[in-house]
């Protein structure tokens, strides 16, 4: 029987409490919560709401505990904009949504800054830790090269970068590497194969399971063949935006032992019931020519697009759906 592991992709919203304490500490209105250098006040607003959320998926029953990713203001951007090696340009649209972010502008050679470690040894919590990072390739997506000068060398320095993160981490059970670039940004035919290479070299600096995390649809079938050559344990899959070229990739050419599956729609504030989330495992499982031997359960996106409370039941939904099966068994 399939290992059901209820987690998300992190990037949680900020409690509400915590965006008005923010904004005024930070003096800018509320909602342009700016990352950086932070006063011990800052610190202090930004600890105590790490440790709410991380109570709150305590509480929902979650198998993987994220650190929520609340200092994240420029999204999948962050590991770049405050790295000392890169400026940040103007506000851009963060993909194809209404959340926006400052353009990471690459102006020297890049050095791990041991901030995303820093955060994930801060969190205090029971159960197993799961790490958040971009993909190697969507993190190059989402930034300007001023420094390398070549496409090639600049996701390599990226995947050097964040493996340098990595390697810095406090003990962790699962990194998830959030990739939708692959999917709204493809890699043209002569890179795919570079680009599961940068993937390969981040997932090399952990020995925990390493989930590839796609979503806002399905990625294109050379992109997706060339990402099952990559080392990870599993990759995930928005079975909510485009559920049936998902399921085509998946068995026109196969993927790994375990599966991430999105399942709840971290855009939508309708609250999918456990019994739903559950019904939906079944649908894949039913369609897919692969018996798994963990499936993670999880939203489809990040879930800072959200209201908190509709947030904080998204996440019971999943618990629970995990739950579900423990007593079906």
């Amino acid at each position: 029987m399939t290992e059901l592991v209820a987690t998300t992709p992190g990037l949680y919203p900020l409690p509400d409490w915590a965006k008005d304490e923010l904004a005024e500490l930070k003096g800018h209105q509320k909602g342009d919560l700016i990352g950086g250098d932070e006063g011990p006040e800052i610190v202090d607003a930004y600890d105590r709401a790490r440790a709410e959320v991380v109570e709150t998926q305590v509480d929902a029953g979650l198998d993987r505990v994220v650190e929520g990713q609340l200092r994240w203001d420029d999204m999948l951007a962050h590991p770049l904009t405050i790295n000392d090696a890169v400026e940040t340009g103007g506000i851009v649209r963060y993909y194809d949504n209404n959340n926006f972010y400052r353009d990471p502008q690459v102006r020297d050679e890049l050095v791990p800054s041991g901030d995303v470690a820093a955060e994930l040894g801060a969190v205090e919590a029971e159960g197993d830790l799961q790490a958040v990072l971009p993909g190697p390739y969507s993190l190059a997506d989402l930034a300007t090269d001023d420094h390398y000068g070549d496409a090639a060398d600049f996701l390599d320095a990226v995947a050097d970068l964040l493996a340098g993160e990595v390697d810095a981490f406090p003990a962790h059970e699962t990194l998830f590497l959030l990739e939708p670039s692959l999917v709204e940004a493809p890699p043209d035919d002569d890179r795919q194969a570079h680009a599961s290479e940068a993937i390969d070299r981040v997932a090399a600096a952990t020995d925990a399971d390493v989930v590839v995390h796609t979503y806002w649809g399905a990625v294109p079938e050379k992109t997706y063949a060339h990402l099952m050559d990559a080392d990870v344990d599993a990759i995930g899959f928005d079975f909510v935006a485009d559920a049936d070229a998902s399921l085509y990739n998946i068995n026109e050419y196969g993927t790994k032992d375990r599966i991430a599956m999105g399942l709840v729609d971290g855009q939508n504030t309708l609250v999918e019931s456990p019994e739903t989330v559950r019904d939906r495992v079944e649908w894949v499982d039913e369609r897919t020519h692969t018996d798994f031997e963990r499936a993670y359960l999880t939203s489809n996106t990040e879930l800072f697009y959200l209201p908190v409370n509709k947030f904080e039941a998204k996440l019971e939904a999943l618990g629970d759906a995990a739950a579900l099966a423990e007593v079906d068994a």
